[in-house]
């Protein structure tokens, strides 16, 4: 608390200092950003956007939303790993003989992909003429 030789008390949180080094974490991260390349190419995610409706003005913003994109589907896909590796682990211990895990490779299928898309709200549904 300091007082104003007015006679007014003001409430200061932060030493004087420290409020100017505040935005610079955002900063460095934005500089960070013109020099990253995303998984997923600007021109896929403006085509995107504008296709919805967006059209962005800053490089940033566009290279920012294909970060968190590529977050996304690299979540999904590892949660579709997950069930992936369960379902092999249930199955191994319900099997007689036992594989080397460590040589084991994983592939991607709708049967792993169906949860890890409903715990993001996502639902897919096979057409009947795939069952």
């Amino acid at each position: 608390m300091n007082q104003d030789t007015d006679g007014e008390i003001t409430k200061t949180d932060e030493p004087e200092g420290e409020s100017q080094s505040l935005g610079q974490p955002l900063s460095d991260f934005l500089l960070q950003l013109e020099d990253y390349t995303p998984t997923i190419p600007d021109a896929v995610t403006a085509h995107y956007l504008r296709t919805s409706g967006f059209e962005p003005s800053d490089p940033r913003l566009l290279r920012l939303i294909s970060i968190a994109a590529q977050k996304f589907i690299s979540d999904i896909a590892n949660d579709a790993l997950q069930h992936c590796k369960m379902r092999n682990i249930s199955s191994s211990h319900s099997s007689k003989g036992s594989k080397n895990c460590k040589d084991r490779r994983y592939c991607l299928t709708m049967e792993d992909l169906i949860p890890a898309l409903a715990e993001y709200g996502i639902t897919i549904k096979k057409p009947h003429y795939y069952v």
